[in-house]
């Protein structure tokens, strides 16, 4: 599926560059790799809302999401983890190795993307290619370009922070 990611990305005329690193599986760990990385870091969780619906959301690295108000933001009911296994099943990642080009393998449409507006007009968004000893970076106007090209328009929402 990377293989596709790169050939995707070149057919849609989208720059981007990718550093290769050793496995991070969380933001924490991803710091001792990112100084060296330019531009805006991302988190992502996956959520399952009351209503069975399957949610990947992709914040800042430092931000500490709301998730309580979280739901009402993108138009959601009320959202808890997800499982693993549905992530994967979903759109082919592992824990650990979540992002939102993970759209490209969610040819159902199963999985909403929401993407912090601060990440949608950053000049350059940093994420997993699919696995986590890989930081993609494009910019977050070509992020929304591929997601909507994937069938996966992005939600795109301030997401409230805790205090």
């Amino acid at each position: 599926m990377e293989t596709k990611l790169y050939a995707d990305l070149q057919a849609l005329n989208i720059p981007y560059d990718v550093v290769e690193h050793p496995a991070v599986f969380t933001v924490e760990e991803s710091r001792a790799v990112d100084g060296d990385i330019p531009g805006a870091h991302t988190k992502n969780l996956f959520l399952k809302d009351a209503g069975g619906r399957f949610w990947l959301v992709t914040v800042p690295a430092a931000l500490r999401a709301d998730l309580k108000a979280l739901p009402a933001a993108m138009g959601a009911k009320r959202v808890s983890f997800g499982k693993g296994e549905d992530m994967e099943r979903l759109i082919g990642v592992t824990p650990g190795s979540v992002t939102p080009l993970g759209a490209i393998a969610d040819a159902d449409g199963a999985v909403t993307i929401v993407l912090d507006a601060s990440l949608a007009s950053a000049d350059r968004v940093n994420c997993h290619p699919l696995r986590n000893t890989a930081t993609l970076g494009l910019s977050g106007a070509d992020l929304v370009r591929a997601l909507t090209h994937w069938g996966h328009p992005p939600v795109i929402v301030d997401v409230p922070a805790q205090d």
